[in-house]
Parts: C-alpha cells; structure tokens; sequence
C-alpha cells in the first residue's frame, strides 16, 4: 500500500478538532486506494469491552478493531467528466462546487425520475484509471471503485467474482441507465469562437429580428432610414445577441418593446438606426459558403432561441423560410442529431422535429448550447433509457491520475450522460468531535496493535473465558480490514486462550477468514451472523452505498454454511412500508433460505438520536409520501416502533419463518437483560440504544 501524507506523532488538533483524545496515535495517513479517507492508527491499551452491568445488551464483552467505518465508499471521475446542472447545462466535475444546483435522481412511484440536487462536498485524488466505453460512443474514465447504475442495480467498473475484491462490477454488455453523452464532448468555454457568435447571431437575427433601409423625401429633403431591431421575451437571448453584436464592434441600446399582459409575457428589445450597424449586422448573418462546425453549431442555438420550443421534450424549429430550415437541417445533419421534417401547415410555416428522444435532446443542447435556459429544464423526467449504452469495452489505462469526487443531496449525479453514484456518507464521531456526515465514513480510527492488546488481556488469570460478541459498535469486516488484516489475530487470541465469540457483519470478506474460523470452531464455540437489512438492490443501495449486494452476502453465508457454520441472518431492521411487505418479506426468506441459514432473526427498525433526523430526511427527499406516517410511527423523541407496530409485524413474519424453517427466538421472546450465550449473534442488533449497533451502523 502506498500512504501519502504521513503524520507521526500526536495528531493535529488544529486540523482535525477531538483528535487529541485519542491516546497512542501513531500517525494519520491516507492511501489513494481510499480516496478521501483518513486512517488514523492507533496503539490502544485496552480491546476488551466491558457492556455496564445496567446496560440492556445480552452480552457482557466486546472487541471492535476499528472507529468508523469504510462500507460507504469513495469513487472518483476525471476532472473533465461533465455533470449535468440544473439548469440544463454540462459542467466538468473539476469545476463544481460546494453549493452549486445539479440534477440527480430519485424514485417515485414506479418511476426513477430526474431530480435537482445540491453538491454538499468535493475532494479529490490520484486514482488508477479505467475507461469504459458505452454502444452510443459514451466514454467515461474513472477509478475502479466507481459504480454507476445498470439495469440489473449500482455496479463498480472493476471487481471479483470470489476474493476479498468480491462485489458487483461491470461488465460488457451491461447496460447503464441515463441518455449517454456521445460524440465531441468538449465543453465550450469563453470566449466563444468567432464563427459560433456569428452562427448565433445569424439564427436568431435572421429567425426573430427585423433590419431595413428605406429613403424619404419631402419637401426640403430626401432622407435615407437604417433601422434594426430584435425583440424578445427572454432576456438570456436578448442579452447573448447584444454581447454577441458588441463583441463584433456593433453597439445596440435597450428599451421596452412590450408590456405584459394576461396571456403575453413583457418583451424588451434592443436596436439600432446607425447605417454602419445595421449594415455590418447583415454582413455578419450571411450564410459562410463553406460548412463550418462553429458556425452550423451557434446557427442551431440561435434559431432554437428564436423559433424553437421544447415541449413535453421534443425539440422542434419552425421557420417559413425554405432557407433557414434548409440550413437548420444541414447543421443538423452535420452534428449527427437525427430529425424529420412535418408536413408544412397550411399558412407556410415548416416544422423540423428532432428525433430519438431524450438522448437526441440533450445531445443537441450539449453541441448547440442555447441561451434559454427554461428551455433545456430535465427536471421531474423518468429514467427511461433509449440510448444504446451498452458497455462495449472497459480499459485500464495503466496509469494514475487526477480525480474527483463530490458528495450529493440524492447521492448521485449524471455523468457525461449516464447516472453515477457518489460518496453518501452518514455517521457520526460524536466523542471525537467530528461531523455528523462524512466524518464516519472517512475519519477511521485503527487500532493496529489490537489482537497483541486482546491476547494479553485474555490470558490474564481473572478471566472467565466469557462469550465476546465482535461487530457491535462497527463492521470487523468493512473494506479497511482488507488492508490491515487484523481479524485474523482476533480470532487467534480468541482460539487459542478458549474464548468462545460471535461474528455479526455484512462484509463479504468474512469469506477470506473461513478456514481460521473453521480451525476455532474445534476448540470454541464460533458463532456467525449476516445482516441483511434490504433485498432490492436499488433500495439497498440508496440506503447502504458502498455495502455488498443482498446476493454477495448471501453467496458469502452459503460458503459459511458448506464450511459446517450454522449461520444467522438479521434480517433487520425491518423499514416500515419499504420492506415489510408480504411479498418483500417471503422473496427475502426464500432467498435466505437457499443459501443455507438455519435461522432468522427480525426486527422493526429504531432510530437513535442523530440517526432519526437523517433518516426522516432521507424519507423527505425519497418517499415523501411516507413522511407523515413516519411522523407518526416515530413522534417526537421516540426511537422505537409503537408496539402495536412490532405486533402486527410479528403476526406477519412468524408464520413466513415457519413456512421456510427458519423459526427462531426473536427478540420479544427473550428478556433484553438476559445473558445466555447463545445469543451474542442476535443481540447486536439491540446495541443500538447503547451507540452505534453494528446492523445500524451503516443505515441509520
């Protein structure tokens, strides 16, 4: 592993406020393989934890290598990778920040739906670099942490089918979701090219403005009249025209032309009667006689802000001008956006369509760049992918380079046309004095000499070989134990002092660690636990980003179980009108039961203080209509679901359990103060009221 800025000694409290209260810190480090996470390694003195005496936990003892936790990962784009803004427009990645509008997506009803959101963080780092190239010409490069949604649920670009890299990862003929954003996507920046102002200027000018010469005469003398004017009701087009005309040496004034009405909006208007300008304006609105790129590519924007309209997202130009709509479809033509043209109406007017739905759209906005903002507006649109955006290749460019990630009020973000996930962080280092957002997620305390520490506590003569419960406060087996490898002498001192111990996690490198816990299991008493909270995987994913898929754990309880485990799964907490459904519950038994688990154990979801607030804002953003029935499942203070609640939901899973045979104790059929050993795996789950549950950590 390759660690960059390495701090030994005690930490910065400047830097990072509470990190003083951490004793033995040896350094703060972070590695490119975890962008925009922060180890900090620590020599603890103590890994036994003791559970207070009052405490309502069916255990007395913990062990928890770790502070924090690396389930919600971070995954990184090119700084060039464009990122649809709200106001319709792309915007490279590297240029975003903190605050600014987006579009991101979420589900409503049936539908997955465009969505304005805000960006809440951007960092940034050095990754390796894959590019995956899509059907349509879509290319995005980016590391191989990152995911982005396909028709079958969120993917990485790279990752294993068996191994500790074990996770679902793309691969070709996969199909991502979004419009894609093929061909020439380089962003245009000011100043603009001569020959697009002019393009401009020629389609608006020519589609919407009026220039005219004419001579009077009277009786003391003949009068010659110039004159030029453009009015419109968006001031976007007005003011581009006028800074188009300025920047070419040609000086417009502004006045009222229109007041509004009932039906009409107010138009403004800008002229001109000097015989220069209005002469110099028909000079720069004349077609070039060669075919200029620019030139086509500001004519369309032009003439869409003059004579175009995006209704219901059909993008259509109308013009009476054989010409206009001759040189409209040519530039078309030439920048590759598919249209027709409908029959003429009856009064001359000829219409040009642009065909292939939304990706047809937003191509022609991105090559075009029109000034109408109102116009280019994706909000409240359905994911419904029409683009062919296939995976057709994915490349490892070999090197390392620069990237960014950014934080999102939906967690995710459209890139280079296809939806992306980000880095959704929760959790809080309330002792610590860190954040209650990304800090858990990225501030990962490590406690580098824990099973040294454990192995001497353990073989002390006071102790009683008591059953210790891992998993508790946080996952043993979230992403950074791939790194530090520190389960594997946890589990030895456990063994080898005859200290029976229980595993809840839903990391899927507990797979790494069988044949050690197969060789425990001889002398001890080795008890297993899976947590799996969500079995849809869009679900899962927008609440646990970053955590295995439903079918990684599961394949993962299956190999648990052929090595001669008998394993548990919390199927918890169980959320209130998401996955509390007949039919949820009976697809997530069936699927637990095939992977060979013999028991089952369920649960209502709580909210702790700090967690509560964060999911009923996640319920505002994703399922509103869910609020006030929330509000009034959890009013006020409360943190757990009423009873009524659990008794329904009891009358609902007991009979499923005994259907599939997965019957067990469920937690209100034992008293919480209860000791027995045999339920360290179970109880974690009730941690919660205590801090932060190992099930809870990474949902709530």
């Amino acid at each position: 592993m390759r660690w960059q800025g390495q701090q030994l000694g005690v930490a910065d409290a400047a830097a990072l406020p509470g990190m003083e209260r951490l004793n033995g810190l040896v350094r703060s480090v972070t590695t490119p393989e975890f962008a925009g996470v922060t180890f900090h390694e620590v020599m603890c003195k103590s890994a036994l934890n003791h559970v207070p005496g009052t405490s309502a936990m069916p255990f007395d003892w913990t062990v928890n290598p770790y502070r924090g936790c690396t389930h919600a990962c971070a995954y990184c784009l090119t700084p060039d990778t464009l990122v649809l803004m709200a106001n319709g427009r792309q915007r490279p990645i590297g240029d975003l920040s903190v605050g600014d509008e987006i579009i991101g997506t979420e589900l409503r009803g049936d539908y997955r739906r465009y969505v304005k959101t805000t960006v809440r963080a951007k960092w940034g780092t050095r990754k390796r670099a894959y590019r995956v190239t899509l059907a349509d010409g879509t290319e995005i490069v980016g590391s191989g942490d990152h995911r982005f949604l396909t028709d079958r649920g969120w993917k990485h670009i790279t990752g294993a089918m068996t191994g500790t890299d074990q996770r679902p990862y793309l691969t070709t003929n996969n199909r991502l979701m979004g419009f894609g954003l093929a061909g020439d996507l380089v962003r245009r920046t000011d100043p603009l090219p001569a020959d697009y102002r002019r393009g401009y200027l020629a389609g608006m000018i020519r589609g919407d403005g009026m220039s005219f010469h004419a001579t009077y005469a009277d009786t003391r003398r003949t009068r010659e009249i110039h004159r030029f004017r453009l009015a419109l009701a968006d001031g976007e087009a007005l003011v581009r025209t006028r800074q188009f005309l300025s920047d070419e040496g040609v000086v417009t004034n502004t006045r009222p032309f229109t007041r509004a009405t009932a039906t009409r909006r107010a138009m403004m208007a800008i002229h001109t009667a000097k015989s220069a300008d209005v002469t110099r304006i028909e000079e720069l609105i004349r077609t070039p006689a060669a075919s200029l790129r620019d030139w086509q590519a500001g004519f369309l924007a032009g003439i869409f802000d003059a004579e175009g309209s995006c209704s219901r997202g059909v993008v259509r130009i109308v013009n009476e001008d054989r010409d206009m709509i001759e040189t409209t479809e040519q530039a078309l033509r030439n920048h590759g956006v598919t249209f027709v043209r409908e029959p003429t109406r009856p009064n001359g007017v000829i219409t040009v369509r642009v065909t292939g739905g939304l990706p047809a759209r937003q191509r022609f906005f991105h090559l075009t760049d029109p000034a109408i903002s109102r116009r280019l507006q994706i909000e409240d649109v359905a994911v419904k992918t029409v683009a062919d955006l296939r995976i057709v290749s994915i490349e490892d460019l070999g090197v390392e380079t620069d990237m960014v990630d950014i934080t999102t009020g939906t967690g995710d973000f459209i890139a280079n046309g296809v939806i992306s996930h980000n880095c959704f962080a929760r959790g809080t280092h309330e002792y610590l004095e860190l954040d209650a957002g990304h800090d858990f997620d990225s501030q990962i305390v490590v406690k580098i000499n824990v099973a040294e520490v454990l192995g001497k506590e353990l073989r002390r003569g006071s102790w009683t070989r008591e059953p210790v419960m891992l998993g508790t406060n946080t996952d043993p087996y979230q992403r950074a134990e791939g790194r530090y490898k520190l389960m594997p002498g946890i589990i030895s001192a456990l063994t080898e002092t005859g200290t029976p111990f229980s595993i809840l996690t839903k990391g899927t490198l507990l797979r790494r660690d069988i044949p050690l816990l197969r060789e425990a299991a001889a002398s001890v008493r080795v008890s297993l636990a899976m947590s799996i909270a969500v079995f849809h995987d869009e679900l899962q994913q927008l609440i646990e980003p970053g955590t295995p898929l439903a079918t990684a754990r599961l394949e993962t309880v299956r190999a648990a179980t052929d090595a001669g485990f008998s394993v548990t799964v919390f199927l918890m907490p169980v959320i209130p009108h998401l996955t509390d459904s007949i039919a949820a519950l009976d697809s997530a038994l069936t699927r637990i039961k095939a992977s060979g688990a013999t028991r089952v154990v369920y649960g209502a979801l709580h909210l702790r203080p700090g967690a509560k607030q964060w999911f009923l804002s996640w319920i505002q953003r994703e399922h509103p209509e869910l609020v006030s029935s929330y509000l009034g499942l959890y009013p006020g203070a409360s943190t757990t679901a009423p009873k009524a609640y659990r008794t329904w939901l009891a009358k609902r899973v007991r009979p499923l359990l005994r259907v599939h045979g997965l019957d067990g104790h469920d937690e209100d059929e034992h008293p919480r103060g209860s000791r027995t050993p045999g339920l360290a795996a179970r109880a974690a789950i009730i941690t919660t009221s205590r801090g932060r549950a190992a099930e809870e950590s990474r949902l709530f």
